[in-house]
């Protein structure tokens, strides 16, 4: 026998669960369920409902999604609300009928209206029209959090929710379409240095602000608020408004965003903003108090993260051109 906690991480290879996966494994006392989308697929009710039942699960942490920038948003709609809905239904509900007491589900802060007060407190949800480039995801992650809610209230399980804003580190996304903001940002300088380019063009007039968080503080936070006292938790959230934002409290524009990205790269050209392409949201920063009282801070600074992002990635450049 063994008194090791057995957590299942979904989505392990994903950027946000292998941070999480990286963090955990460095514990003793865990023992870690992992399974590949080959291995497992989570849109597959009976399947998920056979690997719950087997493996005796006794924490969850839900980070496996379907995701992408406002491209794949734009283009891929029905399959961001189908698979994101598909996966957490399933594992929600298949973690409460095989007797998982504890569960995290980690969403998106693009749960908030698109002109919603900044920052965003936790109370913004549900007050207005979403950004319409990612609706779909937005209603998925929405419906995340009030599964987890619901079956709290019904049943007595501790299911929680966090909201990142935008993550961005080792294992993300650097595809030239399908990426987000600093993933894309950096392959293009990075590729516009290697081909002495002169120019680099950026989406946007650049003016929106963003907040960005390191992806290893992302599962920092993740396991503080999951390993949070439930009174603790309790204290500082409502049964139906239970969900905690994670993020740095602090924003930068676009263009601010890309100057910086350029000097981490050696990209010495002109950046050219493309107005008219889509800008997205004016602004998207977090109200962090909440996580803050509960005590958790990020560490990790833009300018440090962005360093680390981008020696990954050129670390793993052969790997990515395969």
């Amino acid at each position: 026998m063994t008194n090791k906690v057995r957590i299942f991480v979904a989505g392990h290879r994903g950027m946000v669960g292998s941070a999480i996966v990286r963090q955990l494994e460095q514990r003793p006392d865990v023992d870690l369920l992992l399974r590949s989308s080959a291995e497992l697929d989570l849109t597959n009710q009976q399947a998920v409902t056979n690997f719950f039942t087997k493996e005796k699960v006794d924490q969850a942490y839900l980070a496996a999604a379907k995701v992408g920038g406002i491209v794949a948003n734009n283009t891929y709609p029905a399959e961001f609300i189908y698979q994101n809905l598909m996966i957490e239904a399933n594992v929600i509900h298949s973690a409460f009928k095989s007797g998982v007491k504890k569960l995290l589900f980690l969403g998106s802060s693009c749960i908030y209206p698109k002109y919603a007060e900044q920052p965003m407190k936790e109370e913004a949800l549900l007050t207005g029209l979403l950004e319409p480039t990612n609706e779909p995801y937005a209603i998925a992650k929405i419906a995340g959090i009030k599964l987890c809610e619901s079956y709290n209230r019904q049943y007595g399980v501790d299911y929680r929710s966090v909201m990142p804003t935008n993550l961005y580190g080792p294992n993300d996304n650097f595809h030239p379409e399908n990426s987000h903001v600093i993933p894309a940002l950096i392959r293009r300088f990075h590729e516009a240095k290697v081909n002495d380019e002169k120019e680099v063009t950026v989406w946007g007039s650049g003016k929106p602000m963003r907040e960005f968080l390191y992806v290893d503080d992302m599962a920092s936070a993740s396991i503080h608020v999951m390993e949070l006292a439930n009174s603790t938790y309790l204290q500082y959230t409502e049964p139906m408004l239970s969900h905690i934002n994670v993020g740095t409290g602090i924003d930068c524009t676009i263009r601010d965003l890309a100057e910086a990205v350029a000097k981490v790269t050696g990209f010495k050209g002109e950046i050219i903003f493309d107005t008219s392409k889509p800008d997205g949201t004016p602004r998207k920063l977090l109200d962090v108090s909440r996580l803050s009282q509960l005590g958790w801070q990020a560490t990790t600074s833009l300018e440090e993260g962005l360093g680390k992002a981008y020696k990954w990635f050129f670390a793993n450049l052969e790997m990515m051109r395969k």
